[in-house]
C-alpha cells in the first residue's frame, strides 16, 4: 500500500470514529425515512425498532425529510420488556422530537412503564391546556422528581420538543424550539431501570393520550443533553445519520483507492 493510500484511509477511519463517538449515549433514534416489514427502524444501531400498531404512516412533508403521521390511536411499540437495561435512561434522560399536532387534547410523544406499574416519563403536547409537559418519576411508585409544564403549543406547526433530566443535580429542563422554557430542581433520584410494562411512541401504555399529527427525528438519550447539543440536533438531525453516511463514504472511497 502506498503512503498516500495509508494517509487517506487513516483520515477516513478517524472521521468515522469521531462521528460515532459524538452520538454515544443515544438509545433510540427514529428518522421515519422508511418502513421495513411493519417497523420504523431504529437508526441508533441498537436495534430497538418500533413496531407499527394501527394507523402510523409516512408523510413526505417532514421537518427533516419524511415524518411519521400518527392517527386513530396508532403508535410504535418498542417492546419495552426486552430493551437491554443498559439502553434505558436512569441517571440521565433526554427525549427529543419534532412535533406537529393537529388536534386538541393531551398527546403523548413517548411513554414507558416499569414492572412495578410506575410511570417513568411524560413528554407530551397539550394544546387544549396550552402547554407542553415534561415529567420524570423516580424508582419509587408515585415519586415525581421533575415536572415542567410550559410553552404554548400551536396546532399545524412544526415545533421542537426537548426534555432533559440529570440525577446528579436533580434538574429537569424543558426546551421548546431550542430555548429553555422552564426547569424544576428537586432532591434528585434515578429513573426506574425497567420498561417492563412497555414503551411506546405516540400513545400511553394504558391506551390514553394518542398523538394526532406528525413526528420527526424522535430520539432518546441516556444523558441530559446540553442546550448547545439540542440546537445542533434540532438544526441538522441526529448524528447517527451522518455516521452512516461517513461509513458509506469510507467503503466507497476505499474501493476506489484499491482500484487505482
Amino acid at each position: 500500500m502506498s503512503h498516500l493510500k495509508k494517509l487517506i484511509l487513516t483520515a477516513l477511519v478517524l472521521a468515522v470514529v469521531a462521528v460515532s463517538q459524538s452520538w454515544s449515549g443515544l438509545s433510540v433514534y427514529y428518522d421515519f425515512e422508511g418502513i421495513d416489514n411493519g417497523y420504523i427502524l431504529d437508526k441508533s444501531g441498537n436495534g430497538i425498532d418500533g413496531e407499527i400498531v394501527g394507523d402510523v404512516t409516512l408523510d413526505d412533508d417532514g421537518q427533516l425529510g419524511k415524518a411519521g403521521r400518527f392517527a386513530n390511536s396508532g403508535y410504535l411499540d418498542l417492546d419495552g420488556a426486552n430493551v437491554p437495561p443498559a439502553l434505558i435512561p436512569t441517571q440521565g434522560f433526554s427525549v427529543l422530537a419534532w412535533v406537529n399536532v393537529e388536534a386538541d387534547g393531551d398527546q403523548a410523544i413517548f411513554c414507558a412503564r416499569s414492572a412495578d406499574t410506575q410511570w417513568l416519563v411524560h413528554p407530551e403536547v397539550r394544546p387544549g391546556g396550552g402547554y407542553y409537559r415534561w415529567t420524570v418519576r423516580t424508582d419509587q411508585p408515585g415519586g415525581t422528581i421533575g415536572q415542567v409544564q410550559k410553552g404554548v403549543p400551536v396546532k399545524n406547526e412544526w415545533h421542537h420538543f426537548a426534555g432533559t433530566y440529570s440525577a446528579d443535580d436533580g434538574i429537569a429542563v424543558l426546551y421548546i424550539d431550542g430555548e429553555e422554557v422552564g426547569r424544576d430542581q428537586r432532591d434528585g433520584g434515578t429513573v426506574n431501570k425497567s420498561w417492563g410494562l412497555g414503551a411506546r411512541v405516540g400513545l400511553n401504555i394504558d391506551d390514553a393520550r394518542p398523538f394526532n399529527g406528525r413526528m420527526d427525528e424522535v430520539a432518546i438519550w441516556t444523558e441530559a443533553l446540553t442546550q448547545a447539543k439540542i440546537k445542533e440536533y434540532m438544526a441538522d438531525g441526529v448524528l447517527a445519520k451522518t455516521a452512516v453516511e461517513a461509513q458509506h463514504k469510507l467503503a466507497t472511497t476505499w474501493a476506489n483507492i484499491k482500484n487505482r
